[in-house]
């Protein structure tokens, strides 16, 4: 083969579709290819005209319209642009035009029509959009990891076992050894419903540390308000409860029927990336020493879980449960040494603990909501401590000391309900340039230790009246509007100029952020007390507030962003390197430069709606 031609081959061998062909296919395109060069400004297709070639952008940048005139799409280097109008009638169905000087390789119709009938990669590449795309390549990847396609129903090896509620205590210790259980099912007589659970752990825990006698009723210890799974649910999200909740046993139910009991060790044999067993290790270490020696398990859990193609949804899950559990043992940790709080208290979670987004690099975002019975003078001491404990542990732990002073440590971020009802309702009334930053911050927020009711009295604050106030959602809609996608005018990446990470662009600030931050303002919008991105657009998509093809797109574009932002940190973890959210172009792979383009233009479309939808432009004033 010629020089000329082997130079060819090499760049398209680049970027997909051509970089997963067969090599007897990719030849076959090489030696039919026409080498055009077009001028800025120059029509390439017009409208309605008859078209017999697919064209690879080598150099250059192309404009493709709609037939009304309308921008549709920009192509550039190893992109492709034409094969429409070649799957339908051979006439130009998106009109085409350079934006710069460009060098085109054209591709005749029947070499088109024999990849398409011979490889399926491309024939799925050319017969879908740049958004579905996006789609197929998620779709590929989830069906590699058997915790995202298996269902709970799966791990079910046995008819639940159960007894009446009414059961005495040696009668259920009875019936557990009989069967070879770690846990019992507690029903209720007259309704016949699931209404309590026993395990193998509450009766050394509670009935024989506290020497309890065997007549006991089994209802006085039996743990109620249980957290159940469903039949059809995948294994991931069970893995997923288990970790929220810190529990080892989940009923599973098919509608109002019990199916059966599964157990953590049940999840392992496939969850091999051990975060489930990592947090259990978390709750059973005696001290700081312990929980910093374990903490140095996270990364390499982490690492694991990437490799094992779990989705950014698991990781993200995973690593904040991770985190609650270090922040949960710390405050038992903290009573054991300062005595019992006296009055009650709720410990926040905030951020993206908050939202289940956690990964390996980030910091502390916390806060408590203490009982209005709270007095000051007489109180304050105490939960000053027990903030302090917990927040040198957690740095300990390598969770970074939060350098805008978002902590319980903070008098500010330590106060009664009362106080926090006044903070959300000030906010969303009266929305300054302050107000909106703590919005952002403090609409994330989860309960994680103590009267996690507090916490949901504030979600319930925030769901009624940010829905209610359209000038808080405008503000709030302007300010997720001040960070946007590194995607330049001709699709190119545009990157830092400057300073430590030059020639590099932020996948959190310039991805995943934008995407969190116009998400959070719909819900909000929709009246939503969820806090996870993926489970806010589930319940705008109840609302119809987005089309669902908007809402998928979404959902894709934050699944690939994060993860290329998870795999980089992976990456930099395995090389012994600090990891970061700082990506150069240059390191990614074309498969994932195509799709972070595709991503990124999902994220800015979408913050087009934002501003329609909200009235958001820069500089209009806001009654």
């Amino acid at each position: 083969m010629q020089a000329e031609l082997i130079d060819i081959r090499n760049h398209m061998a680049q970027y997909p579709p051509f970089d997963e062909m067969p090599e007897e296919l990719l030849d076959r395109i090489v030696e039919s290819i026409d080498v055009v060069y077009f001028r800025a400004g120059t029509d390439i297709l017009r409208f309605g005209e008859q078209n017999t070639w697919l064209f690879y952008v080598r150099s250059g940048a192309v404009e493709i319209f709609r037939r009304t005139g309308e921008l549709y799409n920009r192509v550039g280097e190893g992109e492709i642009f034409g094969q429409f109008g070649l799957l339908m009638n051979k006439k130009v169905r998106f009109p085409a035009k350079t934006l710069e000087d460009t060098l085109l390789y054209k591709i005749p119709d029947s070499t088109f029509q024999y990849l398409w009938e011979h490889d399926d990669n491309f024939a799925d590449f050319v017969e879908i959009e740049d958004r579905s795309r996006l789609r197929s390549a998620l779709s590929r990847r989830e069906k590699s990891n058997e915790l995202m396609t298996s269902k709970v129903s799966r791990l079910i090896a046995r008819p639940p076992v159960s007894a009446p509620c009414t059961v005495r205590l040696q009668e259920a210790a009875r019936i557990m050894t009989d069967e070879g259980v770690s846990a019992l099912l507690l029903m209720d007589e007259q309704s016949g419903r699931l209404r309590g659970i026993i395990t193998d752990r509450d009766l050394r825990t509670r009935a024989v540390t506290e020497a309890l006698p065997s007549e006991t009723p089994i209802s006085d210890i039996m743990t109620e308000g249980l957290i159940t799974i469903r039949a059809d649910d995948y294994i991931f999200e069970a893995m997923l409860t288990m970790l929220h909740s810190n529990v080892h046993h989940l009923p599973v139910l098919d509608g109002d029927e019990v199916r059966g009991v599964i157990a953590l060790s049940d999840i392992v044999k496939y969850e091999s990336q051990s975060s489930l067993y990592l947090v259990s290790n978390i709750h059973r270490q005696p001290d700081v020493k312990g929980l910093k020696r374990i903490a140095r398990e996270v990364p390499d859990t982490f690492v694991r879980m990437v490799n094992e193609d779990a989705n950014s949804h698991m990781i993200g899950s995973a690593m904040a449960g991770i985190g609650r559990s270090f922040t949960q043992r710390l405050l038992e940790l903290g009573e054991e040494k300062l005595g019992p709080p006296p009055v009650p208290y709720c410990f926040m979670a905030l951020g993206s603990m908050a939202r289940d987004e956690q990964l390996v690099v980030t910091d502390q975002d916390n806060a408590m909501i203490l009982d209005d019975s709270f007095v000051p003078d007489e109180h304050d001491s105490y939960f000053l401590a027990l903030a302090q404990f917990v927040s040198d542990g957690l740095a300990e732990c390598g969770y970074k000391y939060c350098t805008g002073e978002i902590m319980a440590t903070n008098p500010k971020w330590r106060q009664p309900l009362r106080v926090w009802k006044q903070y959300f309702t000030d906010w969303i009334e009266n929305p300054k340039a302050e107000a909106l930053l703590n919005s952002n911050i403090f609409f994330d927020l989860d309960g994680i230790y103590g009267k996690t009711e507090f916490a949901e009295t504030l979600k319930t604050l925030v769901a009624e009246k940010a829905s209610h106030s359209q000038r808080f959602l405008t503000l709030m809609a302007r300010n997720a509007l001040n960070r946007t996608p590194p995607l330049g005018f001709f699709r190119t990446f545009v990157l830092e100029e400057d300073g430590q990470h030059r020639k590099s662009f932020n996948l959190k600030r310039r991805g995943t952020a934008p995407l969190s931050d116009l998400i959070r303002v719909h819900a909000l919008a929709c009246g939503s007390r969820a806090q996870n991105s993926f489970e806010r657009l589930n319940a705008i998509g109840k609302t119809k507030l987005l089309l669902d093809d908007d809402l998928g797109n979404l959902r894709d574009a934050l699944e690939f962003i994060s993860i290329v932002r998870i795999r980089h940190q992976a990456l930099a973890i395995e090389a012994g390197r600090t990891p970061d959210n700082n990506v150069h172009p240059e390191d990614l792979s074309p498969f994932e430069r195509s799709h972070l383009k595709d991503a990124f233009q999902v994220v800015s479309n979408a913050q087009k709606f934002l501003r329609f939808r909200y009235n958001a432009q820069v500089g209009r004033n806001v009654q």
